[in-house]
């Protein structure tokens, strides 16, 4: 029984009118309205889809994609992008990628836009054209990039399911509940930072609220401005440390002022002491990094010209990989970061990062990272150690 209202064209698409794989979708969709109580569904403008890597979602995933593509009754119809999958996928012989894996993951990307959903694979879409506007629906599904389009931008999307989201990019709309609504977006935590934070120190405070918050909505008090940058790393280290979709930072992010953060009794004071003590907590070894991984989420162009002034002229001992898109790559080569970063013994790597790439597979045994979701989940999902520093801490030179 179907609880949510549905518009006559709307259920026509759930009796199998519009083709199966719409069918499937709205499947999905009128089930998660039902479950999570939405009145209705409501139109979307963007979706951005996970579960693309061959590690997470295996053959299985790969049949699933390839039954809905096969059908042909369904494509996305508003502007849909992939999460980051797990190769490079023009590069990744040159990388060291396994063969039987690589083309397992071209097979995935490849059903993907089969079914209309971009074939930029990145956890930052919003640096690559898929740029809600504020207070636009939206269904996407990457962790990090949802607290950054919820946040930042000011968009409304709650935190999906691989499978939800591209349902939502296929029929364009997705239910009206949590995130989607205003009274949930209301703050539930002050945080007050006592001290200047930079780099790194953003993905540690993110580790520290994020696990105790869970999935409520922080606002934060800091002594100084953060730009997108540390908004990004701040929101990817909430979202996997707890299951944060929405923060605001006093000041800086769009919704901040209607956070109503007068009526918030519970208030939590960060000081210099607790960044530092976790900074050196996300760290779990005394060994040298063999592979320095940036980019997680993705790097900006920005982030790149900053390596690019660090390594130039010199020659890098340790491996290094700065995980972006294709797009912000292409920038980078006319530019001439990318020239620089490779003449030091860099790679700037697309598509992929280091989270759903299987490294564990490519001989390295310990990675550096500047990200603390980085640091939280390469040990649990590869089985690897990290150390957790600033980027001109972690490359060393000959």
């Amino acid at each position: 029984m179907i609880n949510m209202f549905l518009t006559k064209k709307e259920q026509e698409m759930c009796d199998g009118e519009a083709g199966e794989t719409i069918r499937k979708s709205m499947d999905i969709l009128v089930a998660l309205g039902d479950i999570y109580g939405a009145s209705k569904l409501v139109d979307i403008t963007s979706a951005q889809v996970s579960g693309v890597s061959y590690k997470t979602i295996g053959d299985a995933g790969l049949e699933y994609l390839e039954d809905l593509a096969r059908d042909g009754s369904g494509k996305a119809t508003i502007n849909a992008s992939l999460n980051p999958p797990g190769t490079d996928l023009d590069n990744w012989e040159k990388l060291g990628f396994p063969e039987y894996f690589a083309i397992k993951q071209n097979q995935i990307v490849d059903a993907y836009a089969d079914l209309g959903i971009s074939k930029t694979c990145t956890c930052t879409p919003y640096l690559v054209g898929n740029v809600p506007r504020f207070r636009d629906h939206v269904s996407w599904s990457e962790s990090s990039a949802v607290a950054y389009v919820n946040s930042v931008i000011g968009a409304r999307t709650n935190r999906e399911g691989g499978p939800a989201a591209l349902a939502a990019a296929i029929v364009g709309k997705t239910p009206l509940y949590g995130f989607h609504l205003e009274e949930n977006r209301k703050a539930n935590l002050i945080v007050d930072v006592t001290t200047e934070l930079s780099g790194a120190d953003f993905g540690a405070l993110g580790y520290i609220i994020g696990k105790v918050v869970g999935s409520g909505v922080p606002y934060f008090k800091l002594n100084n401005v953060p730009n997108n940058n540390d908004l990004k790393t701040l929101g990817a280290a909430l979202a996997s440390s707890g299951s944060v979709a929405l923060y605001h930072v006093e000041d800086v992010t769009p919704e901040a002022d209607i956070a109503n953060k007068h009526d918030v009794e519970d208030i939590m004071f960060i000081s210099d002491k607790e960044i530092q003590e976790t900074r050196q907590n996300l760290t779990t070894t005394d060994k040298q990094a063999d592979l320095i991984c940036l980019g997680c989420p993705h790097a900006s162009l920005e982030e790149i010209k900053q390596v690019a002034n660090i390594v130039k002229g010199k020659t890098i001992k340790n491996k290094l990989w700065i995980c972006t898109s294709v797009s912000v790559k292409a920038t980078a080569d006319r530019m001439g970061f990318t020239e620089i970063i490779e003449s030091a013994g860099g790679n700037i790597v697309c598509d992929t990062c280091m989270v759903v790439a299987p490294i564990e597979e490519m001989g390295f045994e310990v990675i550096g990272v500047n990200s603390a979701k980085a640091a939280n989940y390469v040990p649990s999902m590869c089985g690897l150690d990290v150390v957790y520093n600033d980027v001109e801490n972690l490359i060393q030179f000959e």
